[in-house]
C-alpha cells in the first residue's frame, strides 16, 4: 500500500508535466478538467492566454479568406464573389506550413487536425459555380495560346519567298534576310533561295567608317563574308560596297571567286582596291559587265591593265574625276571599250578642279554604241584628234546627255552640236549651268522627241545680271508635243517670249504630256500661267518660288493636280 501510494503522485506529476504542451495545441487537456487547472497554475495563464488569442486569430483569417475574392464587372462596379480556383493555392499555403509543425506532436492530436483540414477544405466545394464565371472572362486570352505563333511555320515556303522578295526589293537582302533566317527552319530555307540573293547591298555592319578594326573583329568580317559568298551568293548578279576602308580587296576577290554570274560591281567611298583584286576579277569574272567606283580610291593601274585585257565585256562605267583617274578616259577613247554604253564621269560638288580634256570625235569612233554620257559639275575641254579623222555618224544610239554644272561651263552650240550631230533618238538633255547654250542653237539639234529638257541656272553668279533673252518660243514649238519635263529656272527671257512658249505648250492639247514645269525665277505673268494651266491637265509639279511678276500667295511649289487646279482658281 505505501509503495502504491508513493507511485501515485509521480504518476500524476507526469500527466501534469505533458499537459501544457497538449493543451497549447488542441484546446483542452487529456486527463479532464483537473489536468487543466495544474497547467494554468504552473505556467500562470498568461502565456496560454496569448497563444489561444493567436489560435483564434489564425482561424478568422483563415475563414475571412476563405472563397472571397474581388471582380469588376461590366457595369464597372466591384462585386464580392465566392471563392475561385486562382486563390484556393494562395489560401492554404501557410496552413500547410502550419500543420506540418503540428505533426510532431502526438498521433491523436495529430488524426483531429487531420480531420479539421479535411472539413475546412470541403466547404468551398460548393461554390464552384463562379469559378466558371471568372474563367469564361479570360475565356479571349485561351487561342493565343493556342495559336503560339505557329502561322509562319504553316505556310508554304513559295509564299514565304514571295513575301522576302517584296521586303528585298524594298530595303534590300542584308540585313533582312540574316535575321529572318534565325526564326525557324522553314524560314531558314525560304532566306536562303538563291532568288532573293541577286542584289545585294553591304555597308559598314560591324563597325563605323573611319575607325580602325580590331584584329578579331577583321577576322569575323572576313569569315561573314566568306560564309554568304559560299552559302548564298551562287546566283548573285548585282553587288554593292559602300562605306568599306578595310578589306575591300578581299571582298572583290571572294565575289570573284564564287560567284560566277556576277554582273555589277559598285564601290562607293571605299578604299584599298588592289591590282590583284582587278587580276582576280579578270580571271574569274567573265559575264562582268558594269563597273562603279564613284569616290572610291583604287589602283589605277590594276584597272587600266583590266580594260585592255577584258574592256569588250564592259558595258558601264562610272568613275570620279581626279588627277589620277582621266587616264582611264583617256583608255575609252582609244578603243578599249568597244561595247560601252553608259559612261559617267563626276566629281564632288565642292571640288575646284573640275576641268576635264575630252576629244569628243576619238570617243564617237571609240564608243558608237553609247546610249547615256554624262558629265555631271565637270567643264568638259574639247580635244581635236592628230591624225585629223573624225566620225562620221556621232552617237547615233545616244539617248541621254548631261552636262550639268555648278559653276561655270564653256559649252557652247558649236561644241553641243558636234556631241549630238548624229543623235536622232535622244531623250533627255540636261544643261544645267550651261549658260552659253542659245534657243536656236537647241532648235537645230537633229532629236524630233525630247522628252526631258533641264536648262536651268542654278549656283551661277551671272544669273540676275545678263541681259533678257529671247527665242524661247522657238524650243517649245518643237517639243510640244514629246516634252514631260521642262526645267528653265533662272532664265531671263521675256514676259512676250514667255507668253508665246506657254501657248505652243498649251496647244498640244492632243498629246498633253507634260507632267513637270519649272519656272522658278522666271517672269512668267499669270495670263501666260493660267492658259498653260488650263490646258495641261496631266501637270502634276510647278515651281513658282521666285517669280517676280506673280503675286505673292502663289509664289511657292506646287505639287499634285488638286493642287494645281486651285491655283487655277486663284489666278481667274
Amino acid at each position: 500500500m505505501d509503495s502504491s501510494d508513493a507511485e501515485a503522485p509521480t504518476h500524476s506529476e507526469r500527466k501534469d508535466d505533458t499537459a501544457p504542451s497538449t493543451s497549447n495545441i488542441s484546446g483542452q487537456g487529456v486527463d479532464g478538467p483537473t489536468s487543466k487547472k495544474v497547467s494554468l497554475k504552473r505556467n500562470s495563464g498568461e502565456p496560454t492566454k496569448a497563444k489561444t488569442k493567436k489560435q483564434k486569430k489564425a482561424r478568422v483569417s483563415r475563414s475571412a479568406q476563405l472563397g472571397y475574392t474581388v471582380h469588376q464587372g461590366e457595369d464597372m462596379l466591384l462585386v464580392i464573389s465566392s471563392a475561385t480556383s486562382h486563390y484556393d493555392g494562395s489560401v492554404w499555403t501557410p496552413q500547410k506550413k502550419g500543420s506540418k509543425k503540428k505533426r510532431l506532436t502526438k498521433g491523436k492530436l495529430k488524426a483531429k487536425q487531420i480531420k479539421k483540414k479535411k472539413t475546412v477544405r470541403s466547404k468551398p466545394k460548393p461554390a464552384n459555380n463562379p469559378v466558371t464565371k471568372t474563367e469564361e472572362d479570360a475565356a479571349p486570352f485561351v487561342p493565343q495560346k493556342a495559336v503560339d505563333h505557329r502561322w509562319g511555320q504553316s505556310l508554304p515556303e513559295e509564299v514565304l519567298i514571295n513575301i522576302f522578295q517584296m521586303v528585298v526589293v524594298q530595303d534590300g537582302a542584308v540585313p533582312f534576310l540574316c535575321r529572318v533566317g534565325r526564326v525557324c527552319r522553314l524560314w531558314n530555307a525560304a532566306a536562303s533561295s538563291p532568288v532573293l540573293w541577286r542584289k545585294v547591298t553591304v555597308g559598314h555592319c560591324w563597325i563605323a567608317p573611319g575607325k580602325t578594326q580590331l584584329p578579331k573583329t577583321e577576322k569575323k568580317i572576313k569569315d561573314t563574308f566568306n560564309w554568304l559568298a559560299q552559302n548564298r551568293f551562287s546566283q548573285l548578279r548585282d553587288f554593292s560596297l559602300c562605306h568599306w576602308t578595310k578589306n575591300v580587296h578581299y571582298a572583290v576577290e571572294v565575289l570573284s571567286q564564287f560567284c560566277p554570274h556576277l554582273r555589277s560591281l559598285a564601290l562607293s567611298y571605299c578604299t584599298g582596291l588592289t591590282v590583284r583584286a582587278f587580276q582576280s576579277l579578270g580571271l574569274h569574272s567573265r559575264s562582268l559587265q558594269s563597273i562603279n567606283l564613284q569616290y572610291s580610291e583604287f589602283q589605277v593601274e590594276g584597272l587600266l591593265e583590266y580594260l585592255e585585257n577584258h574592256g569588250s565585256q564592259i558595258r558601264q562605267i562610272w568613275f570620279t574625276h581626279g588627277l589620277k583617274h582621266d587616264r582611264l578616259l583617256t583608255a575609252i577613247t582609244r578603243g578599249c571599250c568597244p561595247d560601252l554604253e553608259l559612261l559617267e564621269v563626276n566629281t564632288r560638288l565642292d571640288s575646284k578642279d573640275c576641268e576635264l580634256s575630252v576629244c569628243i570625235q576619238a570617243l564617237q569612233m571609240a564608243c558608237p554604241k553609247l546610249k547615256t554620257f554624262r558629265m555631271l559639275n565637270v567643264r568638259p575641254l574639247h580635244k581635236t584628234m592628230r591624225n585629223g579623222g573624225e566620225s562620221t555618224s556621232g552617237f547615233p544610239l545616244l539617248e541621254e546627255l548631261c552636262i550639268a554644272t555648278t559653276s561655270y561651263s564653256y559649252m557652247t552650240d558649236k561644241d553641243l552640236w558636234d556631241i549630238l550631230f548624229g543623235s536622232t533618238r535622244l531623250r533627255v538633255l540636261d544643261l544645267r549651268g550651261c549658260s552659253r547654250i542659245t534657243p536656236s542653237g537647241l532648235a537645230t539639234l537633229p532629236c524630233l522627241e525630247l522628252e526631258c529638257l533641264f536648262w536651268g541656272q542654278y549656283f551661277s553668279s551671272n544669273v540676275g545680271m545678263s541681259s533678257p533673252k529671247k527665242g524661247l518660243h522657238m524650243v517649245t514649238q518643237k517639243w510640244s508635243q514629246t516634252l514631260q519635263q521642262l526645267d528653265i529656272a533662272n532664265q531671263l527671257f521675256t514676259e512676250e517670249d514667255l507668253e508665246i512658249a506657254m501657248s505652243y505648250l498649251a496647244q498640244a492639247t492632243e498629246a498633253d504630256t507634260l507632267r513637270s514645269l519649272n519656272l522658278s525665277g522666271t517672269r512668267i505673268t499669270p495670263p501666260a500661267l493660267r492658259s498653260v494651266i488650263g490646258q495641261m491637265t496631266a501637270l502634276s509639279y510647278l515651281n513658282l518660288s521666285s517669280c517676280r511678276y506673280l503675286p505673292r500667295g502663289v509664289k511657292r511649289i506646287y505639287r499634285g493636280q488638286e493642287d494645281i487646279r486651285q491655283l487655277l482658281d486663284k489666278l481667274e
